[in-house]
């Protein structure tokens, strides 16, 4: 269990920010500048905050009125960064035995051939860090954290500096070590498919001050009712269960309480269960069971809210045991279907306007 409750002052910038979690992954998210990052700093010990407390599993970490303030070498936390900070006089072995030297010997309990198998580093280890791809150095780094054998990891936008390829890389990986070393990770990002892929708890900060902390469903759905934002990042984060796959096409059925959504590829094992990100944008609308159509997934719900922006109209939509579902249409298309709240309606998307690649293992 992470607990932390700190308040900083830095120039103008006030930072004061409380959050709990159990296991599982943390995200801090925010747009650049909102006071992630200096979080991550505090939980790691690289600054002390002016007052408030850091707590693992019980322990202070931190303590400013108490006086307690246990050196980042101590803390026992790994840390990676976007810059994966390898050491370049050193093979990729060598670096991830740094990180195994500061594991007490008694409680080494991560092994190094498991670290290596799980994120595919074997071909790697006499290399050079200076010969590796950006994936490649940042999956080493990982590695060292782990191997570390933390009781926190801490990832500070790991996949920022890396292209679309190199991020569908490393986020299986991070779901791996998520599932499987049973280590609670701390991540901080500004991008919304990372964080709904990964986190089971989401702590939303804006200028310093925490404006949420919920799971990504509800945290995102929050932020796509902010005026602030525009229609077109307006998103929804829905849970369903594996169906099957078909090997015909290549898709996979998602079972959701109010209906059917089918992907291209596979997010896991039947019967498991997986995260999805709708943009608003590629919802349409029907009063009737819709025939004969393209789009495969459909969803039936009831009209909650609607909220009117110039000639668009954003539709909540509330599904059963989840949701809700944003759409966005035109206030013509609002009148001339008769919508109001409490309306219920069909709301259909097409598997090709699904970002396979945002679409992952949904943890506890």
């Amino acid at each position: 269990m992470i607990e932390v409750d700190v308040r900083l002052r830095l120039g103008s910038f006030s930072l004061e920010v409380a959050f709990a979690n159990g296991a599982g992954v943390t995200a801090l998210f925010g747009q650049s500048g909102s006071g992630k990052s200096l979080t991550l700093g505090i939980v790691a010990g690289l600054m002390k905050p002016d007052a408030g407390y850091v707590r693992l599993d019980g322990e202070a970490l931190v303590d400013v009125a108490r006086n307690v303030f246990v050196p980042v070498s101590r803390r026992r936390v790994g840390l990676v960064f976007q810059d994966s900070n390898l050491f370049p006089h050193l093979s990729v072995k060598q670096n991830l035995l740094y990180g195994r030297w500061f594991a007490p010997r008694g409680e080494r309990r991560i092994d190094f051939d498991a670290v290596v198998e799980t994120l595919g580093i074997g071909q790697l280890i006499s290399r050079s860090p200076t010969r590796l791809s950006g994936g490649e150095r940042q999956r080493v780094a990982i590695g060292r954290a782990l191997l570390s054998c933390p009781r926190l990891l801490l990832l500070d936008e790991p996949l920022a500096a890396l292209d679309m390829q190199r991020k569908l890389e490393i986020l299986p990986l991070i779901e791996r070590v998520r599932d499987e070393f049973d280590v609670p990770i701390v991540y901080v990002s500004h991008a919304v498919e990372e964080v709904a892929r990964l986190a089971s708890r989401v702590v939303v900060i804006d200028g310093g001050q925490v404006k949420f902390v919920g799971d990504p469903a509800d945290a995102f759905n929050r932020l796509a009712n902010s005026p602030a934002m525009s229609r077109f990042d307006r998103s929804s984060v829905l849970t369903a269960s594996v169906d099957d796959a078909s090997a015909k096409y290549g898709l996979t059925k998602l079972r959701h309480p109010s209906g059917i959504i089918w992907i291209e590829g596979s997010p896991g094992q039947a019967g498991g269960a997986a995260r999805v990100i709708v943009k608003a944008t590629d919802v349409v609308l029907s009063l009737l069971p819709p025939q004969e159509i393209s789009a495969r997934s459909v969803l039936w719900g009831r009209v909650a809210n609607i909220q009117f922006e110039g000639p668009i109209a954003t539709i909540e939509i509330e599904l059963k045991e989840d949701g809700p579902l944003l759409a966005t249409i035109t206030r013509g298309a609002l009148e001339d279907l008769s919508l109001k709240e409490g309306s219920h309606v069909y709301a259909l998307f097409k598997t090709a306007a699904l970002d396979e690649r945002s679409i992952g293992v949904a943890n506890a």
